[in-house]
């Protein structure tokens, strides 16, 4: 399914979609010069792009996996979320997991953009909810690591 978004381009880089089945279009880095991030380091990264998201989606900025796994790169508040109702530049909080410094150039890759549909909840007070085979079972509940 594809869906017309208007975009106001600051600089030279649109999003595309590397593959014709991809569900994240790449985010590109809009800076004048290089920045090194050290390790446990974040810094906000501009794209040069603005976006007007239809009412009733999303766009959620998500890290790419190259960059985890080559650099230990990946985005602070991931998954980020963009409201349909914003209209600014779009940045992205690329934090430093690795041990290593990182240069980021611009044009570099830095995260991807994926559009959903929004559900509004409409929140109604009970004395109860319905039980489940988990129930309140938190964190851990059903194992993980040994």
């Amino acid at each position: 399914m594809k869906r017309e978004i208007k975009i106001k381009i600051n600089g030279i880089f649109i999003p595309e979609y590397q593959t014709p089945n991809a569900s994240g279009c790449d985010l590109y880095a809009n800076i004048e010069r290089p920045i090194v991030l050290k390790p446990g380091e974040f810094r906000i990264i501009p794209t040069g792009i603005c976006i007007e998201i239809p009412e009733g989606y999303e766009a959620q900025v998500r890290p790419r996996s190259g960059l985890a796994a080559k650099y230990g790169i990946g985005i602070l508040n991931a998954p980020g979320t963009i409201d349909a109702d914003y209209r600014g530049e779009i940045k992205v909080i690329l934090f430093n997991f690795g041990k290593k410094d990182v240069k980021i150039k611009k044009g570099d890759r830095i995260a991807q953009l994926v559009f959903a549909p929004v559900l509004r909840a409409i929140f109604k007070n009970v004395r109860r909810l319905s039980k489940t085979r988990r129930n309140t079972g938190g964190f851990g509940h059903t194992g993980g690591i040994e």
